[in-house]
């Protein structure tokens, strides 16, 4: 006589729930000291709003109202945002006690909505580069609304302004939303320039310690990374991506890698190119071809 679906039932989840019981770290279960990677993306798209007010929010609003609704995202932004920062704090900062936390974390959310004015500044020039860059584009509208390289490179800015102010996780969080929406990865600890353009974008990839100068350009598929992961985490710390000069320009399926290698100002990489050396200002790269 088999057993009942109940029975089965019961024994796997008292099996799974035993399995439970050591201190592995896939077993951790308190998820009230874990950040919300929901209330984090929803951050981000109420960020996105401020960033780009005519274009984000919602259209019912009424330009008379502007300040009204703008004041209500800006609000829940520091309130939800500040949760966040105050459960992340606790990985880097255990030994402090809630109360000086959530001084922290009001602290550091403060610092970054004071950034918010100097992001915009620096992405109305990433617009600009890729409305100048692409003839295809019809409109900075156009761009704005549907280009995956100008969402990508927004939630960076973001990111990259909350590693800027040690907040752990989150920044990582943000970005790999975009990345999963995007198809393009950039770390946010990169320090890129103003003036960057993602043309198509899918497969592109910017480690954490890529240096990207002004007016770059960069086409699908592009790998900006590491030589080599084989020290783990003793590489931590150490620069390990590429430096890319001014006014550069990288196309599709190239691969440039290691921390010491520089690609100079006014430098063309072609496509598919694979460097691991570093390239003088000025230079043309092209992929060679295999001979027959």
């Amino acid at each position: 006589m088999t057993r009942s679906a109940d029975n089965r039932i019961d024994e796997i989840v008292d099996m799974i729930i035993e399995d439970y019981e050591d201190d592995r770290t896939v077993n951790r279960v308190d998820i009230l000291n874990q950040p919300d990677k929901k209330a984090i993306v929803d951050i981000v798209e109420k960020l996105m709003k401020i960033l780009y007010p005519g274009y984000y929010s919602d259209k019912v609003y009424k330009i008379y109202s502007l300040r009204n609704n703008m004041s209500a995202t800006i609000e829940d932004v520091i309130f939800h945002l500040k949760k966040q920062i105050m459960i992340v704090l606790k990985y880097t900062r255990s030994d402090s006690k809630d109360e000086d936390l959530e001084v922290q974390a009001t602290d550091i959310t403060y610092s970054f909505m004071r950034k918010i004015p100097c992001i915009r500044k620096v992405l109305e020039t990433d617009v600009e580069a890729a409305y100048e860059g692409d003839p295809a584009a019809d409109s900075k509208d156009e761009i704005i609304l549907s280009y995956p390289g100008i969402y990508a490179i927004s939630v960076y800015r973001i990111a990259h302004e909350l590693q800027l102010l040690n907040v752990p996780m989150i920044p990582r969080i943000m970005t790999e939303h975009a990345h999963s929406v995007t198809g393009i990865d950039i770390h946010p600890g990169a320090d890129i320039g103003k003036y960057f353009f993602i043309d198509h974008g899918t497969g592109v990839v910017i480690g954490e310690t890529t240096i990207i100068g002004e007016h770059v350009k960069v086409y699908q598929g592009v790998t900006l990374g590491g030589l080599s992961t084989k020290g783990g985490q003793s590489l931590r710390g150490t620069k390990r991506h590429p430096t890319i000069g001014n006014n550069v320009t990288i196309y599709s399926g190239a691969s440039i890698l290691g921390g010491d290698t520089v690609i100079g100002d006014d430098v063309v990489i072609g496509g598919n190119a694979f460097i691991v050396d570093s390239v003088e200002k000025g230079s043309r790269v092209v992929a060679r071809k295999k001979a027959d």
